[in-house]
């Protein structure tokens, strides 16, 4: 008893100790917490202040006041020198403003522009929440620039206050400035200002000067239908300007705005229809030196630079232009054009390239820039359709594949091929409607003949070529599900600046340039911020063996098509022995195009020093006559003129032979060698070049046994047996027919090719 008596009073004796122990315990705990709680909340204090700091001096820091709308700094000029240091146009020279009230802005270039710039207007209080600020985040973050990103004030406090540079920091200055504008000024004030300062291209800033410069009149004299054409233009001036190298997009942009302004029920659809119909008349700048150049070097300088930059950065460019050599082009395609207006030639356009380097010598955009209501319209630039001057492109590529040589005999005869599933067979024919039997690639090229093209592509597919063309700067030939084999006759359409990369392959031993404008570009403190640098530069004549690029075709291929275009014996048939194609003393590489539909026709020829090309045709794609199917009355005689002046004084310049082509004697008929080895050939014979390994292995047997049809006395159809006996006859083959050089041959019938 005694013993549990001491154990119970030892246990009870224990329990104050545990719970001293457990309270002590507590207190410690709870001023850990309360600790922790200090520490985290001194941290989360300081972080906060941190992120105040941060957006004091990442945002608030030298942030511009609303108060400073309507002051705007004094722009230097950007001046656009030729390669002789001519100045050529000085670009914004200075801001032409005149300021006016909104009470004297007319009410429908209000609502166009509110149409197409910022909808929701009236309603937001400076910046989209959810559309416009996520978009612009986009846009800011990835470089792409997306429409639709900036309300009405945002542009106006960027245009106005900040810089134009894509960077978060700018975006969310702009943010916080347009939230700060709506507080402080109405709504018609900000759009007021708005209309005021943004601008619309050139010397324009506001919509009274651009209403003076597009149009020569007061905006409040602007019609819906100029008004719309203005609201468009701010968001991009130099890509929508009506004076710009694609003026057809202005009126694109036109309708744009038109149909939003019907969408947002500010006019009726029988409002826009006849504001897009009515006629619009521009007045013109005059004091512009080689205008369509300008323009385009002008686009080059904004993609890169930025539109801001390029109108008030003071930059000076130095461009690959000759002035004097562009004025003589100007006048030359001004004058031919005139002459052709009785055959219905309304325009012409021409190009002067340096095929080693790429610079652009002479761009001649229309006939006169300055005529209405389209001379502005850059046709070096427009997609046209290039008829025959892309079949070089389709009988290299047959060349550098190993298919055929410029002894491949094919034959010119009547032929269809068939069309794709529910589509019509295609039966082509020549230019004058003839046939010439067995002719050897060197001829079909040389005289442009349609047949032995088709073949070509044929032999090549219309996929393969398509995927070449890109090779060779034709970028806008895509999709080969798109193309038939009239692909080679022109039936895609391409730009004339690629017409002459694409042709600077050949002049370039099969390496391509892609074309330069500009060599220099130097900032308002003379810093250089471009310079061209190529090691040919200033050589005349180029060193072939130093030219940089893209290798397209082997030089071996380059070397045969070259020969071929300046044989002048090749192409005699068709185009005779003295036409404009010939430049006397000069070995000139030269082909024509002309559609099937005569809407456009070429020349492009070119040495290894320069590059002509021309066109001519109408922009609004009507045919012209008849008597230019040729290709040598239209495009041909200013060609001529233009080439025979850039090699005035220059020594005659041949494509050079690389090692790996040789030479060897050839049947004039079938591209073979002669039966007999020596003396007596047993052939008529020529002269003609070959890869080397390509040389024909064959040799020419005319005499062979053939099924004739006794009734046409011709060799007779396929699968035909019935009145048919077997004949020794002159025959001859190609890929795809057969031939009877000793039968008769009226009633022959196409042959048709799957």
């Amino acid at each position: 008893m005694a013993k549990r008596s001491k154990q119970r009073q030892k246990k009870s004796s224990s329990i104050p100790k545990k719970r001293e122990s457990t309270t002590k315990r507590w207190r410690f705990q709870n001023f850990h917490n309360r600790n922790k709680f200090r520490m985290i909340l001194m941290g989360g204090t300081a972080m906060a202040i941190g992120f105040i700091v941060f957006l004091y001096f990442f945002i608030f820091k030298d942030l511009t006041s609303p108060t400073k709308l309507g002051e705007y700094d004094i722009p230097l000029a950007t001046k656009i020198y030729d390669r002789n240091g001519t100045l050529l146009f000085d670009i914004f020279a200075e801001e032409n403003r005149t300021y006016i009230p909104l009470s004297d802005i007319p009410l429908h270039l209000q609502q166009a522009t509110i149409a197409i710039e910022d909808k929701t207007f009236y309603q937001h209080q400076g910046v989209n929440p959810i559309g416009g600020i996520l978009r612009a985040a986009i846009a800011t973050i990835t470089g792409r620039q997306l429409q639709g990103g900036s309300t009405i004030t945002q542009q106006l406090v960027k245009n106005a206050l900040l810089s134009s540079e894509r960077t978060v920091q700018r975006k969310l200055r702009e943010i916080v400035l347009a939230i700060l504008v709506e507080m402080q000024y109405p709504k018609e004030k900000i759009l007021e200002l708005y209309l005021n300062q943004v601008p619309y291209g050139g010397t324009a800033w506001g919509v009274e000067s651009a209403a003076q410069k597009y149009f020569g009149k007061r905006a409040k004299e602007l019609t819906l239908a100029e008004s719309a054409l203005l609201a468009g233009l701010p968001q991009a001036p130099s890509l929508y300007s009506p004076f710009g190298p694609h003026p057809e997009r202005a009126k694109e942009r036109q309708k744009d705005v038109l149909r939003r302004m019907v969408e947002d029920k500010y006019i009726t659809q029988e409002d826009a229809d006849a504001a897009i119909n009515e006629p619009l008349v521009y007045k013109q700048e005059t004091n512009i030196k080689a205008p369509h150049f300008i323009m385009y070097v002008k686009h080059l300088l904004e993609q890169k630079y930025g539109q801001a930059r390029v109108e008030r950065g003071g930059l000076r460019v130095t461009t690959t232009l000759d002035l004097p050599l562009q004025e003589y082009a100007q006048a030359t395609v001004a004058a031919e054009i005139k002459s052709l207006e009785r055959l219905r030639v309304g325009n012409g356009a021409a190009l002067i390239t340096k095929p080693a380097t790429g610079e652009i010598l002479v761009m001649v955009g229309s006939a006169d820039y300055f005529a209405t209501p389209s001379g502005n319209f850059n046709v070096t630039t427009a997609l046209r359709q290039p008829g025959s001057a892309i079949k070089p492109i389709n009988y290299a590529m047959g060349i550098e594949r190993k298919l055929v040589t410029p002894a491949t005999m094919f034959l010119d005869i009547p032929t269809c091929f068939a069309g794709g599933p529910g589509q019509p067979s295609y039966c082509p024919k020549n230019y004058d409607g003839s046939f010439r039997g067995p002719v050897h690639l060197r001829f079909a090229l040389g005289n442009s003949y349609n047949i032995p093209a088709v073949k070509m592509l044929k032999m090549n597919t219309v996929r393969d070529f398509v995927a070449s063309a890109s090779a060779f700067g034709l970028d806008t030939i895509k999709n080969p599900d798109r193309y038939g084999l009239s692909l080679t006759l022109g039936g895609g359409e391409v730009r004339m600046t690629d017409m002459a990369e694409a042709f600077s392959v050949f002049a370039n031993g099969g390496i391509r340039k892609d074309l330069v404008a500009i060599l220099r570009v130097v900032d308002k403190n003379g810093a250089i911020l471009e310079k061209y640098k190529d090691e040919n530069l200033n050589r005349d004549p180029p060193s072939q063996s130093v030219i940089q690029g893209e290798r397209v075709i082997s030089t071996e291929t380059a070397f045969l098509i070259s020969h071929i275009l300046l044989d002048n014996n090749a192409r005699s048939a068709a185009f005779g022995p003295n036409s404009n194609l010939v430049i006397p003393g000069k070995a000139v590489s030269v082909k024509t195009g002309t559609t099937d539909d005569l809407r456009d026709n070429w020349t492009i020829g070119y040495t290894p020093n320069y590059l002509v090309a021309v066109w001519v045709g109408n922009n609004d794609y009507s045919p012209m006559n008849r008597s230019l199917v040729s290709g040598v009355t239209g495009a041909a005689p200013i060609w001529n003129k233009l080439m025979r002046k850039v090699l005035e004084g220059k020594p005659d310049m041949w494509p050079q032979k690389p090692s790996g082509v040789v030479g060897t004697e050839v049947c004039a008929i079938t591209g073979l060698l002669p039966p007999n080895e020596n003396g007596d050939k047993g052939c008529a014979t020529r002269f003609e070049y070959f890869i080397e390994g390509t040389v024909p292995k064959e040799r020419e047997q005319l005499r062979q046994f053939a099924i004739i049809d006794k009734e046409t006395q011709n060799i007779a159809e396929p699968g035909k047996t019935e009145n048919t006996e077997l004949q020794e006859r002159q025959v001859v083959k190609d890929a795809f027919s057969t031939y009877c050089l000793d039968c008769p041959q009226e009633g022959r019938r196409p042959t048709f090719v799957r």
